[in-house]
Parts: C-alpha cells; structure tokens; sequence
C-alpha cells in the first residue's frame, strides 16, 4: 500500500522540482491512487512554468488540487490516471481520471475520480481533460449537418476540437496552422491540413486555438457573414490586438468565450461536470487520438521536460509523464 509520494513543484518560475510527500490515511468516502502516467497540458503548463499567469486570473486559473499559490511555489497539473490501490469496492483496482497534479500517488474524494472505460488505455486517457474542453466548445457553438468549419491552431486543444468534429455527418472540416508538420498529425485524424494563407473562406464556424492576436484575426477573416470564432486560446498575460474595422460590424460576426469549468449554458440543465469529462473519456475509445500523443518522458525527467516544452527547444501536442516502478 503506498503512503510515500513524490510531486512535481514549480519552486520558481522556470524551475521546476520533485519533492517528497508523506499521503494521509483515506477516510471512508476517499480513494488512494497511485499514477499510472499524466499528461502535460501544453499551453497552459508552460505558461505556468513561465510565471505568466495574469494576477487578476490566479482564482480563475487555480487547479482542482492545486497547493501553494502562482507564481510560485505552486503544484499544478490535471491530467491524471491510476489505479486506485484503497476505497469503495466498485472502484478498488480500476484505472480512473482525475484532475490532479503530477504526483506518484494521492488520496481524494472517491467523487472526484472518474473510470476509465475498459477500451481506453491509460496513456489515451490522460487527453479526457482537453477532450472535456473540446466537447465544451462544441456544445457552445455546436455546427449544423454540412456546415463548413475551420479550426485555426494544430495544438492539443484544436487537434481535439477538429478530432471530434470529424465525427459530425456532412461537416467539412479544415485544420490551419503555420507548421508544416502538423500536415500528419490532420492526416491522422481525418480532416484536411491548410497554411493560414491558403484557408477556405466564408465558413460557418471557426474554432481559434492558436494562442495568438494573427491567429484570432485570420479566424474573423475566414467567416461567412453572420458567422461565429469560438475563442479557446488562453493567452496568459500577453495583450492581443485586433482589427474590428471592414466586415467585423456589416457582418455581425461573433466571437464567443469558451473554455473549461463551466458547463456550456445550453447545456446546464441536463448535464454536469462529471458528465462532460464521462462523454469525453468515451470518445477517447477512438484511436485516432494517439496521433496527438507525440512524446514520453519518465516522471523524474519532468522538471528539464518542462522547461523545454516551454522554450520550444521539445516540440509536443501532449506530452505523456510515465510513472513505472524504478
């Protein structure tokens, strides 16, 4: 039974560290779970591990099991699996996603815990979270039978986005971003691959997950009038400018927020949290979502991992964190 953990910390911004934890005893509504792997969340790890968490988003941007406070010292992560070794029957043995940080072991409520369908290979399963806010999006701006849509950023989040919209019946789906390489990976889940100079026009919905102001900018200038950005990117504190003059009013184009936590509000009445991130692990028996999987590293190598996902010197969409015994 494990009670000895190591967690990755975030000690300064830009230098990350294993620390040792002793776990508490589970109560009898909890649950231990030794990490099987964990998922780096690219975009937003790296602006953490940068120390560029906006102070006015500390609260918004604060983790589920989250401990100390940004910029630093902070543990941060939510891309969780394992096996919980202690807790109810029906879940003792089973391999589960949680939103926690990248830690060897853990004790949490057994509500905060969710299976892992026996078809999803844990590796997989850590992309149920940016699945989760893939599925959001779309329930925000959900497209129409034989809409035209484009999703602007080949990252983990679009890759997802563009993923499940390839499912849609008659939808025509684009993948645009300014790397070539990212040709194999649209390829791989099903949808065409475009430069931003080459994109389709007048489309019915753009999803934006670029992370930048040209990025943002292209996907206003790729919509049919009256058309609609979903806007995931999360740009820290970096400004983004915009130009709203030409088509933006004559055109009453929409550019609509969407991002984790909240369900979409067409959605409210009927769905919860738990139901977002179930749906999302069951799309993920789909193995076309290896192809976003494009690294492993084990977890003592997470610190230097970190701090080269964040320079751009280790190229990734996900990048998963093994915790296999020494």
């Amino acid at each position: 039974m494990t009670r000895e953990a190591h967690a990755f910390w975030l000690g300064t911004p830009g230098h990350g560290e294993i620390r040792p934890v002793r776990l508490p005893d589970p109560g009898a509504d909890e649950v231990l779970v030794r990490t099987c792997c964990s998922g780096v969340s690219r975009g937003t790890e790296t602006l953490v591990f940068a120390g560029r968490v906006p102070p006015d988003q500390y609260a918004v941007m604060r983790a589920p099991f989250q401990e100390g406070e940004f910029p630093a010292p902070v543990k941060y992560g939510y891309l969780n699996v394992g096996v919980v070794e202690v807790g109810p029957a029906d879940l003792l043995g089973r391999t589960v996603f949680c939103l926690y940080p990248h830690q060897t072991a853990y004790v949490v409520p057994a509500s905060a815990v969710v299976p892992v369908p026996d078809g999803v290979p844990p590796g997989r399963a850590v992309l149920a979270g940016t699945v989760e806010t893939a599925v959001n999006a779309l329930w925000d701006a959900p497209p129409l039978v034989g809409d035209r849509v484009t999703v602007v950023g080949a990252g983990m989040v679009g890759c997802c986005v563009a993923a499940l919209l390839a499912r849609f019946p008659g939808v025509r789906v684009e993948l645009v971003d300014t790397d070539p390489g990212r040709a194999s990976v649209a390829e791989a889940i099903g949808v065409d691959f475009v430069s931003p100079q080459r994109a389709s026009g007048g489309r019915d919905l753009v999803v934006h997950a670029s992370a930048t102001a040209a990025g943002l900018q292209r996907s206003l200038e790729l919509l049919r009038p009256e058309g609609t950005v979903v806007e995931l990117s999360w740009y820290g504190d970096r400004p983004v400018q915009l130009s709203l003059g030409g088509v933006f009013h004559s055109g009453r184009l929409t550019v609509r927020g969407s991002q984790v936590g909240t369900v979409a509000p067409a959605r409210r009445t009927s769905r919860s949290y738990a139901d977002r991130l179930a749906l999302a692990l069951d799309l993920l028996a789909d193995p076309v979502f290896d192809a976003l999987i494009t690294g492993t590293s084990r977890f003592a190598e997470l610190p230097d991992v970190l701090g080269r996902l964040t320079s751009g010197e280790l190229p990734a969409l996900c990048h998963l964190i093994t915790y296999d015994e020494e």
